[in-house]
Parts: structure tokens; sequence; C-alpha cells
């Protein structure tokens, strides 16, 4: 085995985390090389996640306003209406904000490499290029950023074109009249409300009783409440017996409830399988953990000194932000570095319609470790001058407090723009805020 070239760090991926742990490192000096099996980079979160249903929530939301102000506007959305029309803005989206990555990958002076890489060692990485060319790059350091893809179960006949994932369900080329959601997490969620906004007859279910467990009740009561206000349907606390296409038009669903659902469509969101199989990770002796994810320390250190690991391979939260953050703290480690205070609190983004967001402790932790005398703080989006003008009339900020009113425990949001507003909460915690920093102080009005 003859190595081609050295680095001081190699970073295999090139998502959010991976971008991040390169530009840290090429910042510090770091002779850096940057891999991914895609030709631009962005990784899954900018290519078939986060970008593109961002671009689609968009157009729905651009099309919820038309119909409020059916009065002005004479709307109608066309039968027949192909997806891409409604997402014509994406491909100018993506050009531009992967150009824009590409070019600054290169003015910190990355390399980076288009094709497959596994380890061989500690040390040693394969690079096969696209057109079968074999190398092998070393370095001090190495950094495993390469993401997730959609777990698909076994017994759903998941074909792309009537059974879709989270990754082809943007494929399609028409706007389909009806739509079945497996899941109650975050993908369905924001997938559900957003074609359930485009006039598409959304039905989801799952075995929780509620969708997105993890949120403060009140909040996803209130996305509930919007999401069937606007046709959609929600059926909790079952699973399904079976799935089938009958190839020509309909997909059928059995539920163990006994209910049968029949769609044009269906979208299954049931979690996501880190891609590490094809990594040669075995050749380092790390056993992996469920759903394909490696195990890391405190450091993002995996249990081999000086290779580390990042984002969704090494399992929840799974947020493009934390993922970034993880990747800057395992360089820091690696240089020897203080990476600053151990970052506890992360807030939580949804971009369902209703936005959905939360940082610090909910309802039920605060009173776990408070007590029941916490005080909470609820305002109603219709009780304020801006969500009336807007129109934003569903939304809810909750707010709590310790036993004495003045510590800031944890802040819940659920309406449009939840996922901006809920940083000035997370900024009030992390400084340890008075609640009357919120009382003291001059705010914009409307706001």
């Amino acid at each position: 085995m003859t190595i081609d070239e050295e680095f001081d760090l190699i970073v295999i991926g090139s998502g959010p985390g991976g971008q991040k742990a390169a530009i840290q490192g090429a910042s510090a000096g770091l002779k850096v090389a940057l891999i991914d099996r895609e030709r631009k980079v962005g990784g899954t979160c900018v290519h078939h996640g986060t970008i593109p249903s961002k671009t689609l929530r968009e157009a729905a939301l651009t099309i919820t306003t038309l119909r409020r102000n059916a009065d002005v506007f004479d709307f109608n959305l066309k039968d027949n209406m192909e997806v891409s029309t409604l997402m014509r803005r994406l491909d100018s989206v993506l050009g531009s904000y992967t150009d824009f990555i590409a070019e600054y990958i290169r003015s910190h002076g990355i390399s980076y490499f288009h094709g497959r890489a596994a380890i061989v060692d500690a040390n040693t990485i394969s690079l096969s290029a696209i057109k079968g060319a074999q190398s092998y790059l070393k370095a001090k350091n190495i950094v495993i950023a390469t993401g997730s893809r959609p777990r698909t179960p076994p017994d759903i006949p998941v074909d792309h074109e009537n059974i879709l994932d989270s990754d082809s369900i943007l494929s399609m080329i028409y706007l389909p009249r009806s739509l079945t959601v497996v899941g109650g997490g975050v993908i369905a969620a924001e997938y559900a409300s957003i074609f359930s906004l485009l006039g598409v007859k959304v039905t989801m279910f799952d075995r929780t009783p509620r969708p997105l467990m993890f949120m403060e009740p009140e909040c996803t009561e209130r996305f509930l409440n919007h999401f069937t206000t606007h046709g959609g349907e929600y059926i909790g606390d079952t699973s399904y017996e079976s799935v089938e296409c009958d190839n020509v038009s309909q997909v059928k669903t059995k539920l163990a409830n006994g209910m049968e659902i029949t769609s044009d469509k269906m979208l299954v969101a049931q979690g996501r399988i880190a891609n590490t199989e094809k990594l040669g990770l075995k050749n380092l002796g790390i056993e992996l953990g469920r759903n394909g994810t490696i195990p890391v320390d405190e450091n993002y250190q995996t249990p081999v000194p000086g290779v580390y690991a990042v984002g969704d391979v090494i399992g929840p939260p799974s947020l493009a932000s934390v993922s970034m953050e993880q990747g800057r703290r395992a360089i820091c480690h690696a240089l020897g570095t203080d990476p600053g205070s151990k970052f506890e609190l992360v807030p939580i983004g949804i971009y369902s319609v209703p936005e959905l967001s939360s940082v610090g402790l909910s309802e039920q932790e605060a009173r776990e470790q408070y007590g029941d005398d916490i005080i909470i703080g609820r305002a109603s989006f219709d009780e304020v001058a801006r969500g009336q003008i807007a129109g934003i009339q569903d939304g809810l900020l909750k707010m709590i407090s310790d036993p004495e009113g003045k510590k800031i425990l944890g802040v819940h949001i659920v309406a449009e723009g939840a996922t901006d507003l809920i940083h000035v909460g997370e900024m009030a915690i992390i400084n340890n805020n008075d609640v009357r920093v919120f009382l003291e102080n001059v705010m914009n009005f409307p706001t």
C-alpha cells in the first residue's frame, strides 16, 4: 500500500458536522482533506433534507397567505400541479448555497475529494474515485461525519414512486390528491402539515397518542388543531398490519385498530439509519450501536484515539446545528484546545406548519426538579397585535420559571417564527437572566 498524500486531518462527509470540523481544523493551520461521495458539498441536509423541504414549505405558506386573502386575490391551485413548479426556486437556492460552501472550503485551503472512503486503520483512508481509481490518504486525525439515510421497515414495499421515504418524497411529479404518512416524529409532522396546506388529504398515524411526543403537550395540541383544521387527520395509538400498492394508483394500509386507509401516495417516516456499514469500522474494532450508530465519548472521540465521529452517525439529537458544534468540539479536543463551556442547552426547532420550538426544561421536568410551585406564563398569539396583523392567531408562547418567579427554566413556542424567536429565550437562560429582563427592557412594538 502506497500513501498518495498525507494530511493532518481527514473528514469523511461534507454535511454540517463535516464542514465545521474541516473548517475548524483548517483555521487552526492544519492540512485538511474533506471527502464526500457526492460531487457537490452539503450532504443530505442540503440536497435531500432541510433545504428542499423548507423550499416546499415556503411555497405552502405563500399559498396559504393568498387563500387567507381571498377577498383580494383570486387564487386557485390548478389540478395536476407539478411538485417541481411549487419548488421552482430550489435549483437556484441549492446552487447558490453549495457554491458558497464550496468557495468557503476552498478559501480555507481544504482539499476536496469526490469518492467513497473506507478506513484501513486509525491513520489511513482508502479513497475510491467514481471512475474506479484507488488512492490512499494518511492523517493524524480522522472525523467521521457520513450522516444517515431513511430507515425502511422490511414489511413496507418502498418503491420511491408510490411508497416513498423522506429522501424521495419530493421526487413526485404531481401533487397527490391524498397522502398517508407513517410516523409521528419530526419528518412526519413537517411533511404532513406542509402537504395538508397544499390541499392534499393527509392521514398521519403512529403508535403514540399524539405526534412529537418529546415536545410540550400544549404546543403539540396547538399543532394538531392547526393540522386538523386544514384537513389533516392524525390516528394515534395504532400501527400498521399491512401496506400494499396496487402498482397503478393506490396505496392500501390496514391498521391494527381495524381501520383501512387508501391514498395516492405514502410517506414512510420511521426514523433513520447511520451511514456506517461501508466505512470499514470493523478494521478498528468499533462495535456499532442501534441503527448503526458509532459510540463516542464526551469529546466525540470513538474508542480509537484520534478517530472522531459527529452528527447523525452518533445518534440523537441529529440536528444540523448540533452537528456543527460537535464538529468544532471534536477538533478542539484533537488540538488540545479549550472548546468553551459544555453545551447542554440545545434548542429544538421543528419546521412544520406552524413551527414548534423549545429550549430548557419541559413543564414535567421542571415540576420534578423544582416542585409543583413553579410559575408558568402563557401568551396566546391571538392576544398580541403582531399575531392579529400577520394572521397568526393559533400560536402560543409558554415560559416556565422557578417558584420564586425569577430563574427561567424553559421556553416553548408554537407559531410561525417560533424557531427564530426561541433564541431570545435561549440567550436569557444561558446568561442566567432573571425573568425581569423581559420586563425591564424595551422591545419593538408590535412584536
